[in-house]
């Protein structure tokens, strides 16, 4: 979009806010239907609800596919098999085209977003845990696990690590227990997602893990990525493609040795897999896959300055990577299409966002725990990470501009109704 046509769109934004910020704090609550639990032990209905919620426009509670298909903005893909999906341009909120983006379905382990979200700022990056047997207890049969070992140290990083590359259950308990226990961790992620106005989820343990009653929607998981990149840290960790976590200690000619093994992102369109390439400008966010939810995906990409997000919820075609290869065709479309198509909706902003800050405890970079000591670019740390966790040459740059996106923070939201990313993507030279 051309600079003058940008500037304008910017001061009929503003011309709006007052209008806005009495939308944004009006209660939702009447839009989002109560969740039907879900049992553990059986599969979702394949029809969606009639009663959707309607939060971030009216179509968006419509069943079926919405999108405005005008002269110029090409044609939805057709083989599209997911039970839901959704795709946002990240900054406006614009909703470019969905599929029963308010269904109530089971998230698996991209509710980790909301976990993150919610508990991430809490703790610095280095502070260490000393991993105790009740640290471990009440994970689900067969959860997906990092390999944590009981009576071993691991530093809050190398646990986020675990969360978001290996979809880690033990990484996520040993948080929440840090947090003050998993009872207290749900009833915040509960809190969390009201305030992000994320009606439609329900919580029940902070992991995905399947659970009756535990629901989320391809819309509020949209939500939580585009709250959950506001932060440095969570950019971060979401991006790294690989990396040394550390292992068990043995003794070796009577000294004590720790040594580490390699956890490489499940993410497929981060990482790459023999069916799957890695999807140019991709920068996370997270997958998941449980008997309940199917596969599930929520990503971010970057494209000739246009960030995207795009949520695929359980694709009944089960082919292998079927999740990622969906996804993928909806962010080609959505980069094709963004600017030329017409918005069915939008991502609503959090109840919070009249606040210096949409989430306690975040610094202007997101950065967990307030630490703002370093004076690095982003870019050139991200980069120096990448290559300590064995990423060189396909991990992501995560660069703030300076100037550019100088305000973070709900209190933007008021102003123009725009959620500034940092620039995030800006992939690395591959050899």
């Amino acid at each position: 979009m051309p600079a003058p046509q940008q500037t304008i769109r910017r001061s009929l934004l503003v011309l709006s806010a007052a209008l806005s910020s009495l939308a944004l704090t009006a209660p939702l609550a009447l839009a989002a239907p109560t969740p039907t639990p879900t049992s553990s032990s059986a599969s979702p209905t394949a029809t969606p609800p009639a009663d959707m919620s309607s939060v971030g426009g009216t179509r968006l509670g419509q069943a079926g596919t919405q999108v405005n298909l005008t002269s110029g903005v090409p044609v939805l893909p057709k083989d599209l098999t997911a039970r839901s999906w959704i795709v946002t341009d990240a900054e406006s909120g614009d909703v470019l085209a969905s599929h029963n983006a308010h269904w109530r379905l089971p998230p698996a382990s991209t509710l980790k977003m909301l976990f993150a979200d919610t508990v991430l700022p809490t703790f610095p990056s280095t502070t260490e845990h000393k991993v105790v047997p009740s640290d471990l207890a009440g994970m689900g049969a067969g959860s997906s696990l990092v390999g944590i070992k009981e009576g071993e140290s691991y530093t809050v990083r190398d646990l986020w690590l675990g969360v978001f590359l290996r979809s880690g259950n033990d990484a996520v308990h040993v948080l929440s227990h840090m947090y003050g226990g998993i009872d207290k961790t749900v009833a915040d992620m509960n809190a969390h997602a009201q305030d992000l106005q994320a009606l439609d989820t329900h919580v029940v343990t902070p992991d995905g893990y399947d659970e009756p009653g535990q629901v989320s929607s391809a819309y509020d998981l949209t939500l939580f990525a585009r709250s959950g990149l506001q932060k440095k840290d969570f950019r971060e960790y979401c991006s790294t493609v690989s990396a040394k976590f550390p292992g068990e200690t043995t003794t070796k000619k009577g000294k004590s040795v720790r040594g580490t093994f390699d956890i490489r992102n499940t993410n497929r369109l981060l990482s790459g897999d023999s069916d799957v390439s890695v999807y140019p400008g991709i920068a996370g966010v997270k997958n998941g896959n449980t008997t309940n939810a199917g596969a599930t995906f929520t990503g971010v990409a970057e494209r000739g300055g246009k960030v995207l997000l795009v949520t695929v919820m359980n694709p009944e075609k089960h082919e292998h990577n079927e999740v990622y290869k969906e996804a993928a065709k909806i962010l080609d479309w959505g980069f094709q299409a963004d600017g030329k198509v017409q918005p069915v909706g939008e991502l609503v902003a959090p109840k919070s966002a009249g606040q210096s800050s949409a989430q306690p405890g975040a610094t202007a970079t997101g950065e967990a725990g307030g630490d703002t000591s370093s004076k690095r670019p982003a870019a050139s740390s991200s980069a120096s990470a990448a290559e300590e966790d064995g990423s060189s040459g396909v991990g992501i740059a995560l660069a703030i501009i300076g100037g550019l996106l100088v305000v973070l923070g709900g209190g933007v939201f008021l102003v123009n109704r725009r959620w500034p990313l940092p620039d995030l993507v800006r992939r690395r030279t591959r050899p």
